[in-house]
């Protein structure tokens, strides 16, 4: 298949649509990294979100709503090939993981107001804001390699996901030490786990992006190649 090659049409009107749709996933993509970082202030700093995570939230159904349909609007009137349908393609599949990112961000966001005022410790919090950091530094390269079409950085962003896999699990077993030691703060605990999860399956949406972004630039299918190609689960 042929490799990326965002051509002139002779469509100006068209050259047009095809970025716009570039510059509306990525501002999309950038209100989902700015729910991951107030999700994991809420999980450092111990302070409530207040109305800013409703509000980004309805700001990302909004987009993917309006990017949907462009897409749809895109692929009936202009009957895109190559390249450009490869980029159609793969920002349909890019808003459901951008989206669901987002979800599981409010999610955090919910259990770390629930965790407020809560006996604990520094290291518990900071685990889960290590978490946090490394999900959004993922985010974010998987969409800079989208603006830049870089082969080498969504490579780079799938390789992260380990490191996070890695923290994950040694959270998830200190978790698991606590809730057995001190059974009656299993609630406490298990929402600090869940807030763990939902940040490992962050990267796994990151993944996905990145194997979109490969897909994209070298026009084949690069789901389950391994580490060099992504092996994401696109659940």
């Amino acid at each position: 298949m042929d490799r990326l090659h965002l051509s002139q049409h002779i469509s100006r009107q068209f050259n047009d649509e095809i970025e716009d749709l570039r510059r509306q996933v990525l501002a999309m993509g950038g209100i989902v990294e700015e729910q991951i970082a107030a999700a994991t202030r809420v999980l450092a700093a111990q302070e409530a979100a207040e109305g800013g995570i409703l509000a980004r939230e309805q700001r990302i159904n909004a987009a993917e709503l309006a990017i949907d349909e462009q897409c749809a609007s895109i692929l009936a009137r202009r009957q895109p090939a190559a390249s450009d349908l490869r980029l159609v393609l793969c920002v349909m599949k890019m808003l459901g993981d951008l989206e669901r990112i987002g979800d599981e961000a409010k999610r955090i966001a919910r259990l770390g107001e629930r965790l407020i005022g809560e006996d604990g410790d520094g290291d518990a919090a900071a685990a889960l804001a290590e978490l946090g950091h490394i999900a959004r530094g993922m985010l974010r390269g998987a969409l800079d390699a989208f603006a830049r079409l870089d082969e080498a950085l969504a490579t780079d962003v799938l390789q992260r996901d380990r490191r996070l896999d890695d923290r994950f699990n040694a959270v998830s077993a200190m978790l698991v030490a606590r809730m057995q030691h001190a059974p009656a703060r299993i609630p406490l605990e298990l929402d600090r786990l869940w807030c763990a999860r939902s940040f490992e399956r962050v990267g796994d949406r990151c993944k996905n992006l990145c194997e979109f972004v490969l897909y994209l630039v070298r026009g084949k299918d690069v789901c389950h190649a391994g580490a060099g190609g992504g092996d994401a689960s696109h659940a």
